[in-house]
């Protein structure tokens, strides 16, 4: 298992993360709702949450290295190009965090490291 040193992030999340969130979060809220969950993500500053915390706040279950998305991201955790933050949104009423953006970036980084420190964009 490497260490979380090894582990690098872009300063801000990639410009393509926020059409990608706002498309699966169509399928959760109506649009108006996933518009401004996505405008409020643009301007949240940046937080930090452990790789295990994420994942119990938000009740999903691991995805294994056997899938693509989450190889490419570990083989760019290898190569040290940084990972670019992930995308959350705090639900109140089914009290749970959504990961708009990012899912298998923080699978990839779970199976290097469960404690990692990920920075994130949460609103």
């Amino acid at each position: 298992m490497k260490s979380k040193e090894s582990i690098t992030w872009l300063p801000k999340p990639e410009a393509h993360n926020f059409p990608a969130a706002e498309s699966y979060l169509k399928l959760l809220y109506d649009e108006s709702i996933s518009s401004d969950l996505v405008k409020r993500l643009k301007v949240a500053p940046k937080k930090e949450f452990k790789a295990k915390d994420i994942f119990r706040a938000s009740g999903l279950s691991l995805l294994g290295v056997s899938n693509s998305h989450v190889d490419k991201d570990k083989k760019k955790i290898k190569k040290g190009i940084p990972l670019s933050p992930i995308l959350l949104v705090r639900d109140g009423a089914l009290g749970k965090v959504i990961i708009a953006d990012g899912y298998h970036r923080l699978c990839a980084v779970y199976i290097f490291d469960e404690d990692a420190n990920i920075p994130c964009r949460i609103v």
